[in-house]
Parts: C-alpha cells; structure tokens; sequence
C-alpha cells in the first residue's frame, strides 16, 4: 500500500498530536511485526543485545525493501473517552507499601482493562510504592487501553525472582493501541544487578540481566509523561513494534552502571522519539538492526555513551537501518557523540541517515563512524565482509570536543563508507586545550564538505 510518510512532531500536549512535518527519508515498509514461532528462551535472549534474534544462519530474518515512493504514518488518536472502564489496582488487592508484592493485583487488574470492549484506563494511584516480580501484560485487548502510572513502581531485588524470566521485568507483548503515560516513576532498582555485572567486577561471570520495560510487538503505541530510573539493565526496549510515539520521558541511572542504556530501538518501523532527558551508564539512545523511519527531536543525552546507530553485524550477521533522523540534540560529558558502530565480518547497510543542529560540551569522540567496532575481551579477527555505512549527513554540529579527535571515520577497507557529508561543523577542544585545533582521522570514506567545517578531513 503506497502512503505519504509523515512524522508528528509531538509535545507534551496531547493535543498537538496532529501537527506534523515530513521526513527526509522516504520508504515502502513491510510489516514484520508478525509473530514468529518460537520458544521463549529464544525470543528472551532478544532483550540485550536485541539484534541476536534478527538473524538466522546469517541471514536477518524481515528485510525491508526500499522504495522512492512516499508513503503516510498518520496520527493515532488514543486519547480515552469518558464512556472507558476505569481499572484502579487497589480494588484488585495491590497494597503500594513498597514491601508486599502487588504483581498478582497487577495481573488481575491489566485483565479486566484488556478484557473491556469499551476500553479500559488502568490506573496506578499516586503517593503509592507498588512492589513487582517479572510481569507479563499480554495483548491483543478488547480495545483501546491506557496504563496510567501516578505512583511509582518498585522492581522486586530478590535476584530468585527473575530465574523464569531473566531478561525482562515489565513486558508489553502484542498489546495495540496502547497508551503508557501519567507522570509516574518506573524504579528498576538496579543496584543488585550492577553490583554482579562482570563489568563492575571482572571476577565474575558475564550475564544478563533484565530490561525494565519492553514493549513487543506492539501497533499504534504512545508512551509518555514517564520517570524511568536505575534499570537493571537497558531501560526501555521497543522490539518489531510499528508507529510508536515516545516523548517527554525523563531517563537517568549512575554514569558507572552498566549496559544501561536509555532507549532501544531494535527491529522498529516509524517511531518519534522527542523531548525527553536522558543520562545514564550507556548508550541515550541506540537504534539497531530492522529499524526504519526513526526520527529524534529535541534531546538531552549525558551523561552516557551518546546516540548510536548500532552495533550492527554481530556474528557475521545481516542488519539493516535506514531512514534514521536525528535534530536538535544536546550531549554534555558523554563519551561519544553521534555515532555508528558496525562489526567486521557482517552484511546489510545503515543508509539515509542524518544528525543535525546538535550541540555538544565537553563530548569524547563527538562525530564517529567504527567499521571496526569490537566489544569483546579477546581482539576481533581481520574479515573481507563488513555493514555497508552510506548516505550520512552531518550538518550544524557544534561545540567542544573532551577528546583531540573531534571528527573519527574508522571505516572497513573492502566496503568504504560512501556519501559521508560534514555541512556546517565546528569543534573545539575543551578546557585547557581550547588553544588547539581539533583533529579528524578519516580512513577508507568519502567525505563531502559544505559551508565551512572544521575540523577538516586530510
């Protein structure tokens, strides 16, 4: 089906949801958002990183095809009505102390607001601490549903409680037309779970650990008005979800805590990302493979490891991302920039892809491009094979740089990195070092420069 593709820029306000502008990307998309076979170990494993399940005997599994053709993302209108059943928990026996487990509550409640065929509101009470266990809210529901979070939730640190379901806490699975929204906190409690990573001690093991939300599956979503903090690991994971809006939602964990990453994208078609705030011991915001038609607006990253595209290519595997947007960021104190990060020996492409008007201070690697990315203890092997990186835009990036490379493309040898543009660039070095120039290492790519740049590719 041929559509106009158009993205809301969206607001607190609800109401300025049909205010929209046009992206600068245009595709056909194919919905991959079907449920697979499976048993839950494998779809589990998908939690961190997500990208492992998007392929098989190297081959990603829901290809999206490109076309030049426009098409439409239209708003969805998820506002309740007042004929809507109201689900308030405490009537389903939840005590909000902070120390009995309200799950069971939970679970009874989320059933009787899927089950209404008028829709339903779900409401959390304010002033309330709601202890929870791993839970699951399936869909598909009756009709339209809203998750209105007042109070806090309060995930259960008994580590014994997640030996069924280790990667995930709170999980949204096959749930349409959903609303999560109401100005609550979202508390992963996720100290235990550092304290045992074996990035926090080497002595240990390396394992999972859970995702504090995860929304799979999951058609015409909007999740919004949020407090989400100290993840056990990634924060929030959207996975082979379609149309989703998420915006104002404040993201935050310690700078050392590991893998937390604040927002994930994996395998996600036309999603607004906008107006949120975001620090945390990992990646603000990462977009990996079988995401398309994403645009971020309007973000505070930092601390954290920046905005990534990737890591994509693990294992020799497929991925593909495209038509990613990025406007109107500030990065303070993180380690990279806006960056992409493929591994050798994979396959696919991260075409159409633009970082504009962003602002950094005091940033490590600022504007990056690693065709040679290798997160392991043991160094990566030398391969022919690589994710094709082309058509990226930077434009209107300024700022300081932490680090005296400023600007670092690192691309593969067999598959240079193609249509690579700096438009409007200026980066200094910070501090004491401000008297210097900033530097740009720019191996095995095409830069095209516009307007004045600095600093310059050799």
């Amino acid at each position: 089906m041929i559509m106009t593709l158009l993205f809301s820029f969206v607001s607190c306000n609800l109401s300025n949801l049909q205010e929209v502008v046009p992206l600068n990307h245009h595709y056909l998309v194919e919905d991959t958002t079907a449920h697979e076979s499976g048993d839950d170990h494998d779809h589990f494993q998908a939690a961190y990183p997500s990208y492992f399940n998007m392929f098989e005997d190297g081959k990603f599994k829901g290809l999206i095809k490109e076309t030049t053709d426009v098409l439409t993302l239209e708003s969805v209108d998820l506002t309740p009505t007042s004929s809507v059943k109201k689900v308030n928990v405490k009537k389903y026996g939840a005590k909000g102390d902070g120390s009995n487990d309200d799950t069971e509550a939970f679970e009874k409640a989320w059933k009787a607001a899927c089950s209404s065929k008028k829709g339903a509101v779900m409401v959390v009470p304010e002033d309330h601490n709601y202890l929870l266990k791993p839970i699951r809210f399936s869909g598909p529901c009756e009709s339209k549903i809203t998750l209105q979070i007042l109070g806090t939730l309060e995930a259960s640190d008994d580590r014994s409680d997640y030996e069924e379901d280790e990667r995930q806490w709170l999980m949204f699975d096959g749930v349409d037309n959903l609303v999560v929204s109401g100005g609550g906190t979202i508390n992963g409690n996720g100290k235990i779970w550092w304290k045992n990573s074996c990035k926090i001690n080497e002595d240990l093991p390396c394992k999972g650990a859970p995702t504090a939300i995860t929304f799979y599956e999951c058609k015409n979503l909007v999740v919004k008005d949020l407090n989400i903090r100290d993840a056990q690991q990634m924060h929030t994971s959207f996975e082979k979800c379609v149309n989703v809006q998420a915006y104002n939602l404040s993201v935050t964990a310690p700078e050392k805590s590991p893998n937390t990453d604040g927002i994930h994208v994996t395998n996600t078609q036309n999603m607004q990302i906008s107006d949120c705030v975001i620090g945390t011991g990992d990646d603000c915001i990462s977009i990996v493979s079988g995401s398309k038609n994403v645009q971020v607006t309007d973000i505070t990253c930092g601390p954290g490891h920046g905005i990534s595209i990737g890591s994509l290519g693990a294992r020799n595997s497929e991925a593909y991302v495209s038509g990613v947007t990025v406007k109107r960021a500030k990065l303070t104190g993180t380690t990279n920039g806006v960056r992409i990060k493929t591994w050798q020996g994979g396959s696919g492409y991260a075409s159409n892809i633009t970082f504009a008007n962003i602002e950094m201070k005091d940033v490590y690697n600022p504007i990056i491009i690693n065709q040679n990315y290798c997160d392991q203890d043991e160094p990566c092997k030398q391969q022919r094979k690589a994710v094709q990186v082309k058509n990226v835009l930077y434009k209107n990036i300024k700022g300081t740089s932490a680090s005296s490379m400023a600007v670092k493309f690192d691309c593969s040898k067999a598959f240079p990195c193609q249509g690579v543009t700096l438009q409007d660039i200026d980066l200094t070095l910070e501090g004491e070092e401000e008297e210097k120039e900033a530097k740009a290492e720019c191996n095995n790519v095409e830069v095209s420069n516009i307007g004045t740049v600095s600093p310059q590719c050799d």
